[in-house]
């Protein structure tokens, strides 16, 4: 259950080519900034190689909900600088870790600034696709994330979470829906499972 809290983002092995190409920190720093809403499918490559599906609702800031289709059916949620793991199969609290130690925080951020001190450490262009690796300057201990973003117009495809233990978890997004209004009770603790947003 623990990968599935840092359920955020295989690794980009292409070189670096055409430098020429690779989006600016700024320009995706405003991209982040005006994404106020997503929703999405996602599919998670797990750092076994395991593979699981679910669907993504983002609302900046602060907030995130990844629903796990079963046979897994858990739910991590992100609201209020904590991150929950609901799993369905135990009857034990659900686990809890503050979002400002996981690298989900600098997506979540009110202001994302790529171009901070100590908080891009790889920014490179694999011939298709820009890819941006963060951590949060303050808690490099916490990870990094790996985010990469097709460019015309700029859209965040998929990302990957490396932990301070060496694992790493993908996150390859689906179609990106942006800019509606997301039901409140999504972000509900009280809301474990089975969105009605279906």
């Amino acid at each position: 259950m623990k990968q599935i809290a840092f359920a955020l983002v295989l690794t980009l092995a292409a070189p670096a080519a055409w430098a020429a190409d690779k989006l600016p920190l700024s320009q995706i720093s405003n991209y982040l900034n005006g994404l106020k809403t997503v929703e999405t499918t996602f599919t998670q490559v797990n750092d076994d190689g395991s593979l699981s599906t679910g669907k993504l609702w983002i609302e900046r800031p602060g907030k995130m909900r990844f629903e796990y289709d079963p046979p897994n059916s858990a739910v991590v949620l992100a609201r209020a600088g904590t991150v929950q793991v609901f799993d369905p199969k135990s009857n034990q609290p659900p686990e809890q870790y503050p979002l400002k130690r996981t690298p989900l925080s600098l997506v979540l951020a009110r202001n994302v600034n790529l171009g901070q001190a100590n908080m891009v450490v790889g920014h490179e262009f694999d011939g298709t696709a820009t890819v941006v690796t963060a951590q949060d300057p303050k808690n490099p201990e916490s990870g990094r994330i790996e985010l990469m973003f097709t460019g015309d117009p700029v859209e965040l495809r998929k990302w990957v979470i490396h932990d301070n233990a060496g694992s790493q978890t993908t996150v390859l997004l689906g179609q990106l829906k942006t800019g509606g209004n997301l039901n409140n009770s999504l972000f509900s603790s009280s809301k474990r499972s089975g969105s009605s947003n279906r």
